[in-house]
């Protein structure tokens, strides 16, 4: 199957899309929806080490690209909850596996840096 994009292209702009999805903090947002809507100050207390600028940014780049929508409520305070799109949640598997993949490989990855660095200093 061919498309009309190609990611090896750089002028594609699917290099975009990768560079957005490559980034940690959209990674954990991402992931984080996949339970179900949530409001701003639940994602920024949940993702823990991201700023508020941090977030509000990341969220808006995504809900730019028509992964996560943006509900306010008429509420006093206002409230806004956010969650993925239907085209977002076609991500959930694929953003799931790429960031626990981490968790669960860290081990490996420590020890593979403790030797490399090992040697390179022998």
């Amino acid at each position: 199957m061919t498309y009309p994009y190609d990611v090896f292209d750089d002028r594609c702009p699917t290099r975009m899309m990768l560079d957005r999805l490559a980034d940690k903090w959209a990674l954990l947002v991402l992931d984080r929806l996949d339970g179900g809507p949530v409001r701003f100050n639940r994602l920024r207390r949940d993702v823990r080490g991201i700023s508020q600028k941090v977030l509000s940014q990341t969220l808006k780049r995504l809900e730019r690209d028509g992964l996560v929508d943006r509900t306010v409520h008429p509420t006093v305070p206002v409230s806004v909850e956010y969650a993925l799109t239907p085209l977002g949640r076609t991500l959930t598997e694929t953003v799931a596996a790429f960031a626990h993949w981490a968790e669960r490989n860290m081990d490996a990855v420590l020890t593979a840096q403790a030797a490399y660095d090992a040697a390179a200093a022998g």
